[in-house]
């Protein structure tokens, strides 16, 4: 990036406590980023059923984590070592992870890495298709696989199920648990204001999920976006993002070097 040119403004849209990291990622690569968190994560308002399941990990062959969120929330963040009353049940099991935060999360559980499945870190994609080539060659009938996900405010499943449907097929029985729950997070009267400039200011958006989108045009819906630009770390998000009227978009691997450069791409 060049000294004389000015700064690229970037707003991080991850939730509150996942946005830190790629905002001090990003001014270190030259850019003025900030936090303007589109979604919230809270626990699971059944805690018991999340406990009760991380105690007979060892019951599973593989426990797929949908997210880096799905491993906080499942292996309860707060606590002072996660890791101290599951490593010893699940000597076996496997960790599915679709990409390289959620690897980062396991791993800062306590999970050891040799028990981590994710595509390789050159995959075009890190999503649950790079994930089932990964892993489908060594899943046996029968296999019992429990996918931790996110729910809405109700606690209801959200997600893609394409990953549970392949199980199926191949003849896994598949359980799911709702680990965390993903909404909206509402914008304060600066927050607004800010959202409202990036509009049309130049500013580049971050999107790692399409509901952040979703909520974006749910808290401004009159907003016009045709000369906002996004970058978003997957296909989906960014097919996401043009439906919503983003004049410039650009799909990105979700990693730090690949995200800045494709913010450099329409400077």
């Amino acid at each position: 990036m060049s000294g004389d040119a000015p700064r690229v403004r970037v707003l991080v849209t991850r939730p509150a406590d996942q946005a830190p990291a790629w905002v001090d990622g990003l001014n270190a690569r030259g850019f003025a980023a900030e936090a303007l968190p589109l979604l919230a994560i809270a626990p699971a308002a059944d805690r018991a059923a999340v406990g009760a399941t991380r105690e007979r990990l060892g019951a599973f062959a593989a426990v797929m984590f949908v997210s880096a969120a799905a491993v906080q929330q499942f292996f309860e963040k707060n606590c002072a070592n996660p890791s101290a009353n599951w490593s010893g049940s699940a000597l076996k099991t496997r960790a599915w992870a679709t990409g390289p935060g959620t690897v980062r999360a396991l791993l800062a559980a306590g999970w050891p890495a040799s028990r981590i499945d994710a595509p390789p870190s050159d995959a075009a994609q890190f999503d649950s298709e790079a994930l089932w080539a990964r892993v489908q060659p060594t899943l046996r009938e029968g296999a019992r696989v429990l996918i931790v996900r996110g729910g809405d405010a109700q606690g209801r499943a959200q997600g893609r199920d394409w990953l549970a449907a392949q199980l199926a097929a191949a003849g896994a029985e598949v359980e799911t648990l709702v680990a965390y729950r993903r909404g909206p997070a509402a914008l304060d009267a600066a927050g607004r204001a800010r959202a409202m400039r990036a509009a049309g200011d130049g500013s580049v958006w971050l999107f790692s999920s399409s509901e952040a989108i979703a909520s974006l045009l749910q808290q401004l819906p009159t907003l016009g976006w045709q000369a906002a630009r996004a970058v978003c770390t997957h296909a989906r998000i960014a097919e996401a993002a043009q439906r919503a009227g983003f004049g410039v978009v650009r799909a990105s691997r979700p990693e730090l070097d690949a995200v800045a450069a494709s913010i450099e791409s329409i400077r």
